[in-house]
């Protein structure tokens, strides 16, 4: 093939073989090529997002599988991280209930993974799609055991409050009650008559304490038990601590289990030194030996 080129100087003959024809050729098809390649990154690039997923439906099977499976992978990991987030959070109740149920912590080591083993037989490689289908069974199964652990801490955490105001600790330390509860002679009368309560005898001055957590309801002097504190317990319970020669609480005042409430004296109705201790469940005297003694 001959191909004359005319220019201001002249005009130019060339020949081109068969050879030179064939790289011609091959150039101009590279060229088309890598325009079209650029185009279409630009339209990728650039394009609404309408027009890109049109576009890119009518790309390479192969380019469509590599985005479908690293999107596959992206959730797969989010997945992951959520199920290590939710195991956390039932490592740290774990911890909690065993502190509510009294046993070591050391028992069970919630922060280190179970022990496995076993011999290797039949091993199968694990799919994309099963493994997405386990993973969503463990997350189901996950968090049905988290309700269910969450409301079993409810139940213990109420039982432990229950516990803590109940009125199950003597309210003077390393002494024994004198005088029991039920009928006895009267020191002032000497009828029979029914004594509500128990006397704990101790030295005046002598520091007495909360039985159990609660609300105080009374704390001033009476005419029979002299200066009385009341204390309200919920659930119907009230405590009373009565003859004493000093008080340190003061009407409203929420006292735990162990605080100290005043000092033993003689004050009201009463021949010497001692505390009297008295347990009411809706308003009716009990027998406080019966708490002391389940405390």
């Amino acid at each position: 093939m001959n191909i004359i080129l005319v220019s201001g100087r002249g005009a130019r003959s060339v020949h081109l073989g068969k050879g030179r024809m064939a790289l011609l050729l091959l150039f101009l098809f590279a060229l088309m090529s890598a325009a079209v390649m650029v185009m279409q990154f630009a339209l990728l690039r650039y394009a609404p997002e309408d027009l890109a997923r049109e576009l890119d439906s009518h790309l390479p099977v192969h380019l469509n599988q590599q985005a479908y499976e690293r999107n596959r992978l992206d959730a797969l990991a989010i997945r992951l991280g959520e199920m290590q987030a939710r195991i956390q959070r039932l490592d740290a109740l774990g911890g909690r209930l065993v502190k509510l149920t009294g046993m070591k912590p050391s028992d069970f080591q919630f922060e280190e993974p179970p022990a496995q083993g076993g011999p290797l037989v039949f091993p199968e490689k694990l799919s994309q799609a099963a493994l997405a289908d386990q993973l969503r069974s463990l997350s189901g199964i996950v968090a049905d055991r988290s309700d269910k652990l969450v409301a079993l801490e409810t139940l213990l955490m109420q039982n432990q409050l229950r516990r803590e105001l109940l009125p199950s600790s003597a309210p003077v330390r390393d002494v024994v009650y004198t005088s029991n509860f039920g009928w006895r002679i009267d020191p002032f009368t000497g009828r029979n008559a029914m004594h509500e309560g128990v006397d704990f005898m101790a030295e005046a001055g002598t520091p007495f304490y909360a039985s159990a957590g609660g609300v105080v309801v009374y704390a001033a002097m009476h005419p029979q038990y002299g200066n009385m504190v009341e204390i309200d317990h919920g659930n119907d319970i009230v405590t009373r601590y009565a003859h004493a020669s000093r008080l340190f609480v003061r009407v409203g005042q929420v006292v735990r289990a162990g605080d100290k409430l005043g000092e033993v004296g003689s004050t009201g109705r009463s021949t010497g030194n001692h505390l009297h201790f008295e347990v009411r469940y809706k308003g009716m005297a009990q027998n406080p030996v019966r708490f002391l003694q389940a405390g």
